[in-house]
């Protein structure tokens, strides 16, 4: 493994040219996921040739080494996503190995929660603490009609073996007009009767055209108006730590209350706010999720790069990050968004 103590560099402010700070890398470390969702990596026309081939994806190894440098530059809060991360062999020893690196001070994880049972007092052991796990129904039936797997007891299983645990958890629900708006409601209930924070995200048009439906989408602000039926909403302290979330605390009538947030990328979109990177699998360094433009670091490091080419790509990636997308206006006109990567690669 990729010793830490070979990135000791003094840190510095990582600033773009908008005057963002950028602390946050998010790794994808697979694309190989045990789920099909609709609108991340669909059954229709996958197959093993969609798939990157396992001697394209970085190595544990490469993976520490470009960590470690993003570290030492100044970043000093990593999220590990996928595909499904808990899929891949090995990933266990990895996350020990990224917490010994010195700097780092926070690593979390999502995932979809398929394995999350088994694996969740690992995990803990390892040093997670923070877990955000995707779930977009509690319809057993539905959860298969979404997902293309009938695993919806096991995931739930996880949820509440995280939640036992003492894990911080947050439950990502992707908002589908005519797939899930009929539990919206429930969804945003949830989150006052379990210690979870319910997260409801804008259906985005990333990937391939034939996963986006623009009758499917729904705005956080049509969002924001069912749920003040449910009871008081008041903005929740401490929000702005929540990265993209706008978070807000529901009292319901009775008394009850929980924390339900809002991820809005077309209809509030908080651009001026980034302050990440994201690794595709492919080791790909991508300054804004809806813009396609990457940096190769993979191939800087197996053509023998050294850790100052690392660091001058990383730089330059950080100048080129782009003040904000331009979804609205993509989906006004007749033109394609500027997102044609598959969502599994990327990390979402």
């Amino acid at each position: 493994m990729y010793s830490s103590s070979k990135a000791t560099m003094q840190t510095e402010q990582l600033v773009d040219q908008y005057s963002r700070t950028i602390s946050y890398l998010r790794l994808s470390i697979t694309d190989r996921c045990n789920l099909r969702c609709l609108y991340c990596m669909p059954q229709q026309g996958l197959n093993s040739s969609s798939l990157v081939k396992c001697a394209d994806l970085l190595s544990y190894e490469e993976m520490l080494r470009i960590v470690g440098i993003a570290v030492g530059m100044g970043m000093n809060k990593l999220r590990l996503t996928g595909g499904e991360p808990l899929v891949r062999n090995g990933v266990m020893d990895f996350i020990r190995s990224l917490a010994e690196i010195k700097g780092l001070e926070d690593i979390r994880l999502t995932t979809n929660g398929v394995l999350l049972h088994e694996k969740a007092a690992e995990l803990y052991s390892a040093g997670i603490r923070n877990l955000n796990i995707s779930l977009d129904t509690m319809k057993p039936k539905r959860f298969v009609e979404i997902t293309g797997s009938d695993l919806f007891d096991q995931v739930w299983r996880g949820i509440q073996t995280a939640c036992d645990l003492g894990f911080n958890v947050k439950l990502n629900m992707v908002a589908m007009k005519g797939i899930n708006d009929d539990e919206f409601a429930d969804f945003a209930r949830l989150a006052t009767q379990r210690p979870v924070q319910v997260r409801f995200i804008e259906f985005m048009p990333i990937g391939n055209k034939e996963s986006w439906d623009r009758s499917r989408f729904i705005s956080a602000g049509e969002l924001k108006d069912i749920f003040s039926t449910l009871g008081t909403l008041e903005s929740s302290p401490g929000s702005r730590l929540e990265g993209p979330a706008r978070v807000y605390r529901l009292t319901t009538p009775d008394g009850q209350t929980g924390r339900i947030g809002f991820i809005s990328p077309i209809s509030h979109h908080f651009c001026d706010k980034c302050n990440r990177l994201r690794l595709t699998s492919e080791g790909r360094l991508r300054a804004c999720l809806l813009h396609d433009h990457e940096t190769d670091l993979k191939t800087i490091l197996r053509q023998g790069g050294t850790d100052s080419d690392i660091q001058a790509a990383i730089r330059q990636t950080i100048l080129s990050k782009p003040k904000g997308h331009t979804l609205q206006d993509d989906l006004a006109g007749p033109g394609q968004v500027n997102c044609q990567g598959q969502m599994s690669r990327i990390g979402g």
